[in-house]
């Protein structure tokens, strides 16, 4: 081997002229996907906060060209690799040494993988991005649920199920960190990730184009022991492993390469140490307020003044309250006639304020949610309307908490408009809780 060549390779077949060309595409098309070249991506970084969705975003980082969408990003990285391509071949003094650049870009892509799918792994592992549904879910009507919050939902409920997703992310991330495991870690992501891209179309989940994309990674790096597998399969013939093993000319390559893995190996124990942290003290996408001291549950509006004037129950008048749900934490829903202008994002992000923090009520019609701060010397309540919609809505109460069961709270809108209401709370058995496999007594 020359003095230039950085490792030494066991490759005896030379390479064709169309792989040539491949090969130099890929390595420009993942590598303008993978470097951040987009100046926004160090805007985050100067406001980066050590929580557990900054640290996330980092794991699933895709540059964002012109301010395109979807996978029109994809195409403008295509464009640009081919146009490389055409450069690099047209200015190439000397040929490439091809082993060492596939050797390289499947270094890369399989870190940058590992990476994507752990990023998910520890949200899912410590349930964060699919949270449990929260009380006012379970008293909307079905109808009234984007088809992906009906999905987030049906796993939501099942946390076990949710942790073990998250573990065979994992699972399948370290895998990629060791070069005789890469083609299990990523057979593991075509099927699971695969799985998760069809879901994330057939729902709209929002996160169908980032899904192909690990999915793309990954039947790139699969495809190198295709034709060992297909061998030993498909044609039941003797097949021996690939045992490639580099061996680098210069030692400072095999250095810096132990500093890598180690470098990926601490940022995996910082993030799961911080998404545990947060699961434990702070879910993001739960308000972090706790909620007013025995309120928790589910009433009904027994009695219920507007401007002075009483209105019987009704599921038609516009001002008239139906229910009402405190959570556990510092929201109010309220069921109303009005109609609910949707709130159309999945509710993701990290959010200091409880306000923001979206995601009970993002995908939800049927019920209208409020934040809200509670004076407990005072007794009052301020609602403030959670759905960016209606932002404005407001109510000025003051609560008496009369016993265990009922809460009467009076005051006024931001329109001025008087409320005065009655609520008792229905102590109701729910099957979710219960569970179905031994008689309840409703």
């Amino acid at each position: 081997m020359s003095a230039t060549n950085n490792l030494h390779t066991d490759s005896s077949t030379p390479w064709k002229s169309y792989e040539k060309i491949a090969i130099r595409f890929f390595a420009l098309f993942f590598f303008i996907q993978i470097i951040p070249l987009d100046w926004k991506f160090y805007r985050g970084l100067f406001a980066f906060q050590w929580n557990v969705y900054d640290l996330f975003s980092l794991t699933k980082y895709t540059p964002q060209f012109f301010s395109a969408e979807g996978y029109t990003n994809w195409l403008i990285a295509a464009l640009i690799a081919a146009v490389g391509t055409i450069a690099w071949i047209n200015i190439e003094r000397k040929e490439t040494n091809y082993d060492n650049l596939y050797y390289w870009l499947r270094v890369i892509l399989r870190y940058r993988l590992a990476i994507g799918i752990i990023g998910y792994g520890f949200i899912k592992l410590f349930p964060l991005q699919i949270p449990y549904p929260s009380l006012s879910n379970l008293h909307t009507n079905y109808g009234d649920f984007f088809a992906w919050k009906i999905y987030f939902h049906t796993v939501g409920i099942t946390q076990g199920y949710e942790i073990f997703l998250g573990a065979v992310e994992i699972l399948a991330g370290i895998l990629l960190f060791f070069r005789r495991t890469v083609t299990f870690g990523a057979g593991l992501i075509i099927g699971f990730v695969g799985n998760v891209l069809a879901a994330n179309i057939a729902y709209d989940a929002g996160e169908q184009v980032y899904s192909a994309y690990l999915v793309l990674i990954a039947l790139f790096l699969f495809v190198y022991d295709v034709p060992r597998l297909y061998n030993l399969l498909a044609n039941e013939k003797f097949t021996l492993a690939n045992k490639f093993r580099p061996v680098f000319a210069e030692k400072w390559i095999a250095n810096a390469r132990l500093a890598l893995k180690a470098s990926f190996a601490l940022f995996v124990v910082i993030y799961g140490i911080t998404a545990y942290a947060n699961y434990e003290n702070d879910p993001y996408k739960i308000p972090k307020t706790s909620g007013l001291n025995n309120s928790y549950g589910f009433y009904n509006v027994r009695e219920f003044i507007f401007n002075k004037d009483t209105i019987p129950y009704s599921t038609t008048d516009p001002n008239r309250w139906q229910n009402v749900v405190f959570e556990k934490w510092a929201t109010v829903s309220i069921k109303i006639a009005r109609p609910v202008k949707l709130d159309l994002t999945t509710g993701d992000g990290f959010h200091e304020k409880d306000i923001d923090r979206n995601y009970e009520s993002a995908g939800v019609g049927g019920r209208h949610y409020f934040a809200y701060q509670a004076d407990t010397l005072k007794h009052t309540l301020l609602l403030e309307n959670k759905n960016k919609n209606h932002a404005g809505e407001k109510y000025k109460l003051s609560y008496t908490q009369l016993n265990d069961s009922t809460i009467v709270v009076k005051g006024v809108s931001e329109k001025n408009d008087s409320i005065y209401a009655v609520l008792d709370k229905i102590n109701r058995k729910y099957m979710l809780f219960e569970g179905r496999r031994k008689p309840v007594k409703l």
